[in-house]
């Protein structure tokens, strides 16, 4: 691996990279490495899956002062999911470094959230809601921070998060670190974010320059009533993680109760879903040989799948950048690859090929045969 890269980092941290089984640091680590170590303003984009957390959890944990009992670091994200990861990942990375930290999530108990700041961590990683109201109480010191950072930013820099979002941004010093991530990033993302941002370095990562594992894009010809059919023998595909999206709640919840019905486990991920439903679905899918999780697309940001064999497009997504959200799910750093399969209606496979070219992906028409997907005829 990249010596220089491992031999900067404190001793805690190269342990819990050697345990981790990391040879090389990936293009988003190296680039963004010294530059939040300076203290610098960033604003990153990098594709879904090539190692955005630890690229900014590596250098913000070296930076870290373990015996000033503060909170130094605030990382934001826009669901439960991906605030659980995230503080995962810090506790994995931070371990035997006297480093606390702790995750704050809407939904869950305030009180023992109070008594967990009370532990003065040093890192806390939270949704905005629960991070402004905590900041409200005067439970998160702000002017301590020296360190903000927006995960999957352009989820947060939207209508229902904006305002939350920069009021928290507005609570830190001037002189603090603002560092954005995402898998992509619009101009209105950008503009916003560099009205509250100091010279940042921006930093893109283009999917061809990462050594993710290959993602097969293919479509299926279909009717509508033929859907529920092809999605339950792709879930039956031995082996097979199957992650479905849909756009609409109301159709999502039909779909479930017939291939429930048909005798299919099936786990559902939507805004109305509540948090024990949610973690009982995500833990079934993950420890089932056989798993199929219907999703909408806010639902599903942020999940981190082991192996996941194949994301379907039951329903077309509205445009490129959510069919590479949903595609980004697969083929993750560690994995083995994966498939994106569309089904499709014949006058929407115009629409599926232009987001292909736009994304610059080639595309193959299959049908599924014996639990395989061949080429037609």
């Amino acid at each position: 691996m990249n010596e220089a890269f491992k031999n900067n980092m404190k001793p805690f941290l190269q342990e819990a990279w050697h345990v981790s089984g990391f040879e090389e640091p990936t293009v988003i680590q190296k680039r963004t490495s010294t530059t939040i170590g300076e203290g610098r303003d960033i604003i990153a984009e990098a594709p879904t899956g090539s190692g955005k957390t630890l690229a900014y959890l590596l250098p913000l944990l070296q930076k870290i002062d373990a015996t000033k009992k503060q909170v130094q670091v605030v990382v934001m994200a826009s669901t439960h999911e991906l605030v659980v990861q995230i503080h995962q990942e810090i506790q994995k990375w931070a371990k035997d470094s006297g480093i606390l930290s702790a995750s704050l999530i809407g939904g869950a108990n305030i009180n023992r959230q109070i008594d967990k700041l009370k532990k003065k961590p040093q890192i806390v990683a939270g949704t905005p809601g629960r991070v402004l109201e905590l900041i409200t109480k005067k439970k998160i010191k702000m002017h301590e921070v020296q360190t903000l950072v927006l995960d999957e930013a352009d989820q947060l820099i939207v209508p229902e998060h904006l305002n939350t979002v920069e009021s928290i941004i507005k609570s830190t010093l001037k002189d603090r670190q603002l560092l954005l991530f995402s898998a992509t990033l619009s101009r209105e993302t950008e503009e916003v974010s560099l009205a509250y941002m100091q010279d940042p370095a921006i930093i893109r990562v283009q999917e061809s320059e990462t050594n993710k594992p290959k993602v097969e894009h293919v479509y299926m010809i279909c009717e509508a009533r033929e859907k529920i059919s092809l999605l339950n023998k792709i879930t039956n595909i031995p082996d097979s993680k199957v992650l479905a999206f849909m756009r609409d709640i109301g159709n999502l919840s039909v779909l479930a109760e017939k291939l429930t019905y048909r005798g299919l486990t099936v786990g559902v991920l939507h805004s109305d879903t509540r948090k024990e439903q949610r973690a009982k679905a995500l833990k079934a899918f993950r420890t089932s040989d056989k798993a199929l999780l219907l999703a909408t697309d806010v639902a599903a940001r942020g999940l981190d799948i082991d192996d996941l064999s194949y994301v379907v497009n039951v329903d077309l997504p509205k445009d490129s950048k959510q069919y590479k959200h949903r595609a980004g799910r697969t083929g993750r750093l560690g994995s083995t690859g994966g498939t994106v399969v569309s089904l499709i209606e014949p006058h929407e496979l115009k629409q599926l090929q232009k987001y292909l070219g736009e994304l610059e992906v080639d595309l193959q028409e299959k049908v599924l045969h014996a639990g395989n997907f061949i080429n037609p005829k």
